[in-house]
């Protein structure tokens, strides 16, 4: 485990994860303790479920009393604008008896840094000269079917922000970037998927909970 959790690290150390707005810090993932979900990896604590309304997987990672469910969705920017966001949905369930701390890890798709979009659930109250660069969470069809959760997000405005599980509880938190890739979907006869690889990470308690998805399992959630 030890081994396949650096080599999965050391490809995201070695890109610094840059945000929209060039006022933004940009930052560095450094080598720590890690759980890797890769199905080409053998990784004690992993496991696969299915969604039973939608029939959708769900990647898990077990450690010490805390769950940490993934999924992975995807649409087009928009009709008139070509590339496809991607959504990253984590919930992590606390079974212990203290409160845990959850951080903004990164993501990336085929080795190239993607960068977390700024998220709001309305921009009426952010300056005007910022509202183009604001997403309304409503106007996303992965939060507007339900895939994902807009109770609880990391945003690019915000890349600190640390939220807190309770004990005995769990929390569903998502966050989005662009695709960075120009060329990220093949369609066929038997529909449309993301090509390629895509991986992500959060971190609870000082360690990366890392979750590499396969292009074909990501989720296509409408445009």
């Amino acid at each position: 485990m030890r081994r396949s959790s650096l080599i999965v690290l050391a490809s995201f150390a070695s890109a610094i994860h840059t945000f929209a707005q060039n006022d933004m810090p940009t930052f560095k993932v450094e080598a720590k303790s890690a759980l890797v979900w890769d199905a080409d990896v053998p990784e004690s604590g992993r496991s696969i479920v299915w969604d039973p309304l939608t029939g959708n997987e769900i990647h898990k990672l077990s450690s010490a009393g805390i769950e940490v469910s993934s999924r992975v969705g995807y649409e087009r920017v928009s009709s008139s604008e070509a590339g496809e966001l991607l959504n990253y949905t984590t919930t992590i369930a606390n079974n212990t008896d203290s409160d845990i701390s959850v951080q903004y890890g990164g993501a990336s798709a085929d080795g190239r840094a993607a960068t977390s979009l700024w998220l709001a659930r309305t921009s009426k109250r952010i300056k005007k000269g910022d509202r183009k660069n604001v997403w309304e969470l409503g106007w996303m069809h992965c939060f507007k079917t339900g895939f994902a959760s807009s109770d609880n997000f990391f945003s690019a405005d915000a890349p600190s922000k640390i939220f807190t599980v309770r004990a005995q509880t769990a929390m569903t938190i998502s966050y989005v970037s662009k695709d960075p890739r120009r060329y990220s979907i093949r369609c066929s006869l038997d529909g449309c998927h993301v090509t390629g690889t895509v991986r992500y990470y959060i971190t609870v308690n000082n360690k990366d909970y890392v979750f590499v998805w396969p292009g074909r399992s990501v989720v296509y959630c409408g445009n």
